[in-house]
């Protein structure tokens, strides 16, 4: 059995593959997934996993660098932005980087998921909680 946190095989799959500059989207029940992009459904039911729940997780496994974001998310989601960005301060400071974080509109973030590997759906059913995940290396 795997020693890790993450035991979703899909998730831990697409996370092993990943290469420098590589894109994984983690997002809320309604965004929108292009067909072309491999969908990883986790939500359960309104609310289950909640989208930070799912960005822990998935980050105690992959090495960020970057992360992108809607710029909607500050006025429409601000609470939630906040947390967001306490848990990407966090993870840098436990990775030993800094995670840089830069906005686009939502139209944008929704086009620049179809160059992701994978969009994991969450349960969450909050305005614009999605974020796009860039890959880092660890040396």
């Amino acid at each position: 059995m795997k020693k890790g946190v993450l035991l979703n095989a899909e998730v831990s799959a697409v996370v092993s593959r990943l290469g420098h500059t590589d894109q994984i989207v983690i997002c809320d029940a309604g965004l929108p997934i292009p067909a072309v992009t491999q969908r990883i459904d986790l939500a359960l039911t309104q609310g289950v996993p909640t989208f930070l729940q799912v960005v822990g997780v998935v980050t105690q496994e992959m090495q960020v660098e970057s992360a992108i974001l809607a710029e909607e998310m500050v006025n429409q989601n601000p609470q939630l932005h906040q947390a967001l960005l306490a848990q990407l301060i966090q993870l840098g400071q436990h990775q030993g980087n800094t995670i840089s974080v830069s906005y686009i509109s939502h139209q944008a973030f929704k086009a620049q998921t179809e160059h992701s590997r994978a969009v994991i759906r969450s349960g969450e059913c909050s305005p614009y909680a999605n974020v796009i995940l860039c890959a880092g290396v660890t040396f």
